[in-house]
């Protein structure tokens, strides 16, 4: 006689709730929220709210514009390939070199927290912790007051330029965030691939450098460009040390136009645009490639 199986071949005995297995679900990693942000802002804002900030002055400061003045627009659209081409594209360099240089540093940094030796592992955790804590502007302060305006070395005098300090400066937090970002994707790879690259006879070194982190890269990708959108809109705090770069030119533009108050808005409503222009995109593809790569569980 075939054996009865509750709730298959016979009646239930039980009434209890049966486990069922767990859905299949998308991991959303918490470091992205910027991008998640930015991504949901409907493109058509931006443009809505820079229309606006030409009409406003027009509208409310019509009496500032008399014989002789250009009209707001007629000014902004004057000094607009000056702001684009000596402005957003020297902060837009900025950026780059900034995240070159925090990459770099984070990457070594990131490994130092998962080295063997505790001596590194500590001064790395420290070091992270210090400057992923620290305020922005406090730091570029500090790089600023701290370096020299030149060096000479063998009796040759080298300049060293606003933007160099202020490279550096981002750089540091920048380089904290990116070394924790590389530790989180190492710590993600499941223990059990480390341990049979060790039942192969694969040393340390070649099992982080050929295993692990070739698996990290993908992950890493996606807070990676997050961080790339933050600096980018972070980077206009390096006017307040005199770095040349577009929030700079843009004060000097309106100063030129001899400070007329129905300036501003336009002329700061145009930043607001290049730099959602520039940094959208940039958050739609991190919310993309954040998809790609999720982990399935």
């Amino acid at each position: 006689m075939s054996r009865m199986i509750p709730g298959l071949t016979a009646p239930a005995t039980t009434d209890m709730p049966v486990l069922l297995p767990a859905p299949t679900a998308r991991h959303t990693p918490r470091a992205l929220n910027f991008s998640h942000w930015l991504a949901s802002i409907p493109p058509w804002v931006p443009f809505l709210i820079f229309t606006a900030a030409l009409l406003w002055p027009m509208m409310a400061l019509a009496q500032g514009t008399g014989e002789g003045k250009p009209t707001p627009l007629e000014a902004l659209w004057r000094w607009m390939p000056f702001l684009i081409t000596r402005g957003f594209v020297f902060t837009v360099l900025i950026s780059v070199m900034t995240m070159l240089f925090g990459t770099v540093m984070g990457v070594f940094l990131g490994l130092g927290q998962i080295s063997p030796v505790k001596g590194i592992r500590v001064a790395s955790y420290w070091i992270t912790q210090i400057f992923r804590n620290s305020p922005w502007l406090v730091l570029l302060f500090i790089v600023m007051l701290s370096f020299p305006f030149q060096v000479t070395v063998f009796g040759v005098t080298i300049p060293i330029p606003d933007w160099t300090k202020a490279v550096i400066g981002l750089g540091l937090p920048i380089m904290a965030n990116i070394s924790e970002i590389v530790r989180g994707a190492i710590a993600s790879v499941p223990s059990a691939q480390w341990e049979a690259a060790e039942s192969l006879a694969f040393t340390r070194r070649q099992t982080l450098y050929q295993i692990i982190l070739p698996q990290c890269i993908k992950r890493m990708i996606p807070p990676w460009m997050n961080w790339y959108a933050i600096l980018t809109m972070a980077t206009p705090i390096v006017s307040i040390l005199g770095v040349e770069e577009i929030l700079n030119l843009t004060r000097q533009a309106i100063e030129a136009e001899n400070n007329r108050p129905e300036l501003l808005v336009p002329f700061y409503g145009f930043v607001l645009l290049i730099f959602f222009v520039y940094c959208y995109p940039i958050a739609r593809l991190t919310i993309r490639l954040e998809r790609k790569f999720a982990l399935k569980l």
